[in-house]
């Protein structure tokens, strides 16, 4: 090895993501490239959820199913989501980050399909279980694949982009809404569900540009490979050599003969015996995704049309307009959290989301209760119900929505990544099909004002887990973010 690189290992890695860059220019390309394709999976998820919201009206009506039958239709998908989600960490570790992005756009492709094609309740949910798996391993493999790509300083922005994707995937899918729902009922909802199948295979096709992750190609012991890749993504090839050179030690812990290693014992690790710092990575990733979906974020998205017949607007035409409003807003702050994710950190983002989302529940339940009464609906109420909704989910893509895929991605060491992510999304998947099958149950019981002001409650409780438990990861490397689970770390995490 050179004495400039032996010079080098002696900085702190931190440092020298800082020299790489303050030379570049702009993001790297080829990374940029490589996640943006990663990341297209995600509009799988984005697109269901959007255009469920229309589809299921339209489906209630043609196919004559109760509003129990609705919301086992609607959650379904989360809930079989948990089969491909805790599958995704030793598939990926197995075959490879890349081939199981194609295995996850593949899966979902069948289901839409099958959806698109269904003649009857059964049918249907047969196709929504299938592309549920699919929706589990996209959730995984995309933020994960974007964290082991990306460079240090860029790595917050690269693995927002799959929420980043999501929302707009739930964009396009209010827009499918609004543009199909003049068709006749029993083709509107079938051409809205089976249209998912087009990016699936886009995706597919995409794939075959992408590069391995090169930390999945050292654990793997391809390491000529691994530094082919790094040349492309990196500043130089001496820096290539010294992030070559971290991902070398890191797999050491693997012990001799890693080259064959497919992920054995990770589990045992996360679960038998767990390291304090172990413990302590689990318990802050399933907190940040427990409390992403218990802040009922999809469920209000799914059954936002109701809340809003409910409060007197009965025009599908104007609820589909809502709904393209509350999506462009939600797609203007997620991009707005994924640029500078890496310049404010992780922290504050997270932060300021949980106590704007709190207040806006808080300001929606209120609304919501000057509705109740069907004698009188004053137009204030319902603007006000608007504006919180879309303030909702607006914070909502500016700290839990992007945030909880970066931490996910990025807390984890090379050997526990994939499967320790897994297991946090497969949580994250639970609990949104639990909320997403229970909302209007309970809502029924104590209204929707009331579970608006229940969730405020779980976003406050949020917000003191997020302060407590998160540290900040901006500007670390990989390798390094391990440390800041040694001892006790302060919540803001090591200077």
């Amino acid at each position: 090895m050179s004495a400039t690189t032996e010079e080098k290992k002696k900085k702190s890695s931190m440092e020298i993501e800082s020299e790489v860059a303050a030379a570049q220019s702009g993001l790297n390309n080829y990374a940029l490239a490589s996640a943006l394709l990663a990341s297209t999976n995600s509009v799988l998820l984005g697109y269901d959820i959007g255009v469920m919201t229309g589809a299921v009206l339209f489906i209630k009506e043609d196919l004559k199913i109760s509003k129990n039958q609705v919301q086992i239709l609607v959650g379904i998908l989360s809930v079989t989501s948990l089969i491909g989600s805790l599958a995704s960490g030793k598939t990926s570790d197995y075959i490879g980050r890349r081939y199981t992005i194609v295995l996850a756009a593949t899966t979902f492709l069948t289901g839409a399909i099958l959806m698109g094609l269904a003649p009857s309740f059964p049918f249907l949910i047969a196709g929504r279980t299938i592309a549920g798996i699919g929706v589990g391993y996209s959730l995984m493999i995309a933020p994960v694949y974007s964290a082991e790509i990306s460079p240090a300083m860029t790595r917050g922005f690269l693995t927002s982009l799959p929420e980043v994707f999501i929302v707009f995937g739930i964009l396009l899918g209010f827009i499918v809404n609004y543009a199909l729902s003049g068709l006749p009922q029993n083709i509107n909802w079938r051409l809205m569900l089976g249209l998912a199948a087009l990016p699936s295979l886009l995706i597919g096709i995409g794939v075959i540009f992408m590069p391995e992750s090169p930390r999945w190609l050292v654990v793997q012991g391809r390491l000529t490979e691994a530094k082919r890749v790094l040349v492309r993504i990196s500043d130089s090839e001496e820096d290539a050599e010294f992030r070559l050179a971290e991902m070398v030690k890191e797999a050491s812990y693997l012990g001799p003969g890693n080259g064959s290693w497919h992920g054995e014992n990770a589990w045992k690790e996360l679960f038998l015996h767990p390291s304090r710092p172990v413990r302590r990575m689990l318990i802050a990733t399933i907190g940040i995704n427990f409390f992403m979906q218990a802040s009922g974020n999809d469920a209000v998205i799914y059954y936002c049309p109701e809340v809003f017949k409910a409060a007197g607007i009965h025009s599908k035409k104007m609820l589909f307009g809502v709904d393209v409003i509350m999506g462009l807003s939600k797609a203007f702050f997620v991009l707005l959290s994924a640029l500078y994710s890496d310049r404010f950190g992780r922290r504050p983002l997270l932060l300021l989301g949980s106590a704007g989302m709190t207040v806006s529940l808080v300001i929606l339940g209120a609304g919501s209760k000057f509705l109740e009464s069907p004698n009188t609906r004053p137009i204030w109420a319902i603007v006000m119900c608007v504006v919180a909704v879309c303030a909702y989910v607006s914070f909502f893509s500016i700290g839990l929505g992007p945030i909880t895929w970066v931490y996910s991605s990025e807390i984890f060491p090379m050997r526990l990544r994939a499967q320790g992510s897994g297991l946090a999304i497969s949580v994250n998947r639970v609990v949104s099909g639990i909320v997403s099958m229970t909302f209007l149950t309970i809502a029924n019981k104590i209204t929707f004002g009331g579970v608006f002001f229940l969730l405020a409650g779980v976003m406050v409780i949020g917000s003191v887990f997020f302060y407590m438990v998160m540290p900040e990861t901006k500007g670390k490397s990989l390798e390094e973010i391990g440390a800041l689970f040694e001892d006790k770390p302060s919540p803001q995490g090591s200077k």
